[in-house]
């Protein structure tokens, strides 16, 4: 029987970073552990529609710094800020504590990212879409978007049946044995009038080399006073050659 791996609890700690990032004693260590589990419960049921990739969570002392990384970065922090102190005073309550910070960070590239195209596929599944269809328009998407391999699988009442069933669609390579490989892992439920679909998708974007860390897919602020200089134009040759001799001359 082939034993099955989660990609990302496979690469964690060699090229993927842990969502959960704190030190704690031992009769504290399960309790943190079930807190975690409580939190990105809730955030993710509250916070569905925004398409929430995933929520990192750092502990420090009594605080806790929950990190919502998410597609739609304007319905989590609402009118003027609204959304994001709303969600704050909730998860304060959920964990009985009163030292709670929220970030929330966009994603860089939606079509890329493995969580987003489960639920994505998913929720055209409860629109009655084809299942086969749905598969196909979500893997054009991501190998357009310059991915070297992705892996769709549904299993459950594929097209209303009697019997459940799996059936999976690959474009590419998944290299799911190399520890290297960025192979990130979706999985959303569908929730249809037949029974739940479950959705399960692959996303290989390519091997790292020895000391590279996995692409984390977040847009970051660009630094004050620096230009983006990585898609300026290239001087002709003509400039190049006046440019040179202008600084010989001075």
């Amino acid at each position: 029987m082939g034993q099955k791996t989660h990609p990302t609890g496979f690469r964690v700690g060699i090229i993927e970073p842990w969502v959960s990032t704190w030190f704690a004693k031992k009769g504290q260590y399960a309790l943190n552990i079930a807190q975690d589990a409580k939190i990105r419960k809730f955030i993710k049921k509250k916070l569905y529609t925004a398409g929430v990739s995933r929520i990192n969570i750092a502990r420090k002392a009594n605080n806790v710094n929950i990190t919502v990384v998410t597609a739609k970065p304007g319905i989590v922090v609402g009118r003027g800020g609204q959304g994001i102190d709303e969600l704050r005073v909730a998860v304060q309550k959920l964990i009985k504590t009163q030292a709670v910070t929220i970030d929330v960070v966009e994603v860089a590239r939606i079509d890329v990212d493995a969580q987003l195209i489960a639920e994505n596929i998913a929720l055209q599944l409860e629109k009655r879409i084809a299942f086969r269809r749905a598969m196909k328009q979500a893997m054009q998407r991501t190998m357009r978007a310059g991915v070297q391999g992705i892996k769709v699988m549904v299993s459950g009442r594929l097209g209303g049946a009697e019997i459940a069933r799996s059936e999976w669609a690959k474009e590419g390579r998944i290299p799911l044995q190399t520890l290297r490989a960025d192979v990130q892992y979706g999985f959303a439920e569908a929730d249809t009038i037949m029974g739940k679909i479950g959705v399960k998708v692959w996303v290989f974007k390519g091997d790292l080399l020895p000391g590279e860390k996995a692409d984390q897919n977040i847009k970051t602020k660009k630094p004050q006073g620096k230009e983006n200089t990585r898609f300026q134009r290239r001087p002709k040759r003509g400039e190049q050659q006046e440019a040179q001799n202008v600084e010989q001359e001075q």
